[in-house]
C-alpha cells in the first residue's frame, strides 16, 4: 500500500468574484445618491394653501390601567367606563390604527377587565392587548 509522503497544496483562494461584488455595490451606491442633486435643480414652484388643523404624531399605544377596586385609568387619569368608551372612540376617528394595552391587577375581578375589553370595542378600537408579566413561580 503506497503511502503519501508529500503534502497537497492548499487550495488558493479566489479573491476576483468578492472584489467584483464590492465594486458594483460601490458604483451602485455612488448612482443612487446623485439622485438627490437633481431634485434640488427642479424650477417649481409649491402652491399655498391656507392655515388648517396640522396632523398631531400618531400616538402610542394607550395605557388602560384596572385596578383590584375596580378603578380605571386611561394614561394615568382616571376615568369610568362611558368615559373610557367616548375617549377612545374620539381619538379613533382621528387615528384609525390606534391601539391599547390593558393592564389588569392580578388580584383584581377579571369582570373589570372584560368591561374595559367591552367599552374598547364599542369604541371601535381593534388593536388591543394585555399586559402580563412572565412570572417564576406558579400560584
Amino acid at each position: 500500500m503506497p503511502l503519501k509522503t508529500h503534502q497537497d497544496e492548499l487550495p488558493a483562494l479566489n479573491l476576483t468574484p468578492m472584489i467584483d461584488v464590492i465594486f458594483n455595490l460601490i458604483i451602485f451606491f455612488m448612482v443612487c445618491t446623485s439622485f438627490d442633486d437633481v431634485e434640488r435643480k427642479v424650477d417649481l414652484s409649491v402652491p399655498q394653501v391656507r392655515d388648517g388643523k396640522t396632523l398631531s404624531d400618531v400616538p402610542a399605544r394607550r395605557a388602560i390601567n384596572v385596578f383590584r377596586d375596580g378603578r380605571i385609568t386611561l394614561d394615568e387619569q382616571q376615568v369610568t367606563l362611558p368615559q373610557l368608551t367616548a375617549r377612545l372612540a374620539d381619538d379613533q376617528q382621528q387615528y384609525r390604527q390606534l391601539g391599547v394595552t390593558v393592564r389588569g391587577d392580578a388580584d383584581g375581578a377579571f369582570q373589570n377587565v372584560a368591561a374595559v375589553l367591552t367599552a374598547c370595542r364599542q369604541a371601535g378600537i381593534s388593536e388591543m392587548g394585555i399586559s402580563v408579566r412572565v412570572g417564576t413561580k406558579e400560584r
